[in-house]
């Protein structure tokens, strides 16, 4: 199979979707490889790397859209990508379809079977293809809110951990998955004084017994959700229904009763967000401020630490881009019920029920796809 991996467009999106190591991994295996010049910039790699590992370097991402069987990207495609899509092609990325209507309407266009990392179901449970980076974000969400906390950036002017005899910044975690575990972890290490909302009276066991005394656990309902959100220097949305758009869990009524200066980091921007006034924004320009709360909503905060992400999610998404590539999609998929769970679209049919129902289109079972 022809594979190809186009540079990132999106803003501030140094990420790649193959690293040279993948490449000649795929190689290897009797693949044909081609990548973007300059795609792997951002992560150290240059053209000769991708060379020395038997890729093809291509000048255009129009070549590899025009040529290549399987796309392997990181970011949804942008607008300027999705035009150039095509029926029975292979799209392999994050999509996050749920929230992004004009993006779903595009790949329905086009023919395109796109395939998403974030709906990838594990043998032991859990979104495999998606924590990495969700660990990633949540330890960024920590320094990102600890940099809006300082007064320069419109923040309360508060130090994370304190100093002695000064009162450390209350930080409160709302998710306690794979985000919220990593965001409590920083927060922890940094000093603050931790409190984690959750749902799932499970986790809250789990996060009391890793934590300890380092760490406060309350059962999310809205009278504890509000009390912690209005005693917070620092809040963290980290919720996730997989596929589908985040639940608001912050309403603007609550947010008007949160201290001046406080700041909202909003992980689960790219499922549409968990706070009412959240809207996405990039690296270049991250934050905004309502009702004098600070907001951090960056959708692809892990591209900021692009080396450490792309060979993060290398280690997750190759085995499946390789299952992809030596059986074809549909009988990867027919041997690998995991991996089926990615399929969002397919030849103009959204096959993902979440997704079909958030944005009002008729569901066509992935069974129902693959015969």
């Amino acid at each position: 199979m022809r594979i190809g991996s186009p540079k990132e467009i999106k803003n501030h999106e140094y990420r790649v979707g193959l690293t040279p190591e993948s490449a000649r991994e795929l190689v290897v295996h009797g693949h044909e490889v081609w990548i973007e010049s300059g795609a792997g910039a951002g992560i150290g790699a240059g053209d000769a790397d991708y060379q020395a590992a038997g890729a093809i370097i291509k000048p255009s991402a129009a070549e590899i859209f025009a040529e290549c069987t399987m796309v392997v990207k990181v970011k949804e495609p942008q607008a300027e990508e999705r035009a150039q899509l095509r029926e029975g092609q292979i799209l392999y990325t994050y999509l996050h379809l749920a929230p992004d209507a004009p993006q779903t309407q595009d790949l329905l266009k086009s023919g395109v079977t796109a395939i998403a990392y974030e709906t990838v179901t594990g043998q032991r449970g859990g979104l495999p293809l998606l924590k990495p980076m969700s660990q990633v974000a949540g330890r960024m969400s920590i320094q990102a809110g600890a940099t809006a906390l300082e007064k320069i950036n419109g923040g309360r002017g508060m130090l994370l951990g304190g100093v002695p005899g000064v009162m450390p910044a209350k930080v409160a975690v709302i998710g306690g998955g794979v985000v919220g575990f990593n965001a409590a972890q920083m927060a922890a290490g940094l000093g603050a004084d931790l409190t984690i909302l959750d749902r799932d009276p499970e986790v809250l066991e789990q996060l009391g017994i890793h934590f300890e005394s380092r760490a406060k656990t309350r059962f999310s309902n809205e009278a504890n959700l509000e009390e912690s959100v209005c005693e917070a220097d620092l809040v963290i949305g980290a919720v996730l229904i997989p596929g589908a758009a985040a639940p608001k869990l912050v309403s603007r009524d609550l947010l008007k009763k949160m201290k001046s200066g406080a700041v909202l980091v909003d992980v689960a921007i790219d499922q549409g967000g968990c706070f009412e006034t959240s809207r996405a924004t990039t690296h270049q320009d991250p934050t905004y401020i309502v009702d004098d709360v600070v907001h951090y909503c960056v959708a692809n905060m892990p591209g900021a630490v692009a080396r450490t992400s792309t060979y993060a999610l290398n280690n997750v998404t190759l085995p499946h881009a390789l299952a992809i590539a030596n059986l074809g999609w549909k009988d990867a998929l027919r041997a690998n019920p995991h991996l089926a769970a990615g399929l969002n679209v397919h030849a103009g049919q959204v096959t993902y029920k979440a997704v079909a129902d958030e944005l009002g289109y008729e569901w066509t079972p992935t069974e129902t796809v693959l015969g």
